[in-house]
């Protein structure tokens, strides 16, 4: 199954643990989903996708096996759909599936300071729960 991620999965310590394929990570190529806003979902802690016009939300493209699709659809929960989408990657545009949850609120989703380290420090070889900053 071919997946956008935009939110917490974009993490790859979170990827490859919540997916239980390792090597996930390595596979994530850069996407845009052209039409969309990522915005926060209430309380807003998570993210979510709202249609919004001239807005285009980063992410990345990733190709999962059945058994990683269903840990992940576990990991993102009830309240959360696949939902057919259309993203830019540098190869041109392809079909995939973003999980999509309702009731998104018009505020931009803020990564936490956590998110943030460990997206653009993945050899920091430490989970959330047991980092220090988070």
């Amino acid at each position: 199954m071919r997946l956008f991620i935009y939110g917490t999965l974009l993490d790859p310590m979170t990827l490859a643990r919540r997916s239980g394929d390792p090597g996930c990570p390595a596979r994530r190529l850069a996407a845009q989903l052209h039409g969309w806003q990522r915005v926060a979902l209430p309380p807003g802690r998570w993210p979510t996708l709202r249609r919004h016009r001239g807005s285009a939300v980063d992410g990345a493209l990733v190709e999962v096996a059945a058994a990683a699709a269903h840990r992940l659809a576990a990991y993102e929960g009830d309240a959360y759909r696949l939902v057919p989408v259309v993203v830019a990657t540098a190869s041109g545009n392809t079909a995939a599936k973003a999980w999509i949850a309702p009731g998104g609120t018009r505020r931009p989703w803020k990564e936490s300071p956590c998110f943030k380290h460990h997206q653009h420090n993945p050899a920091c070889g430490k989970t959330r729960s047991t980092h220090p900053r988070c």
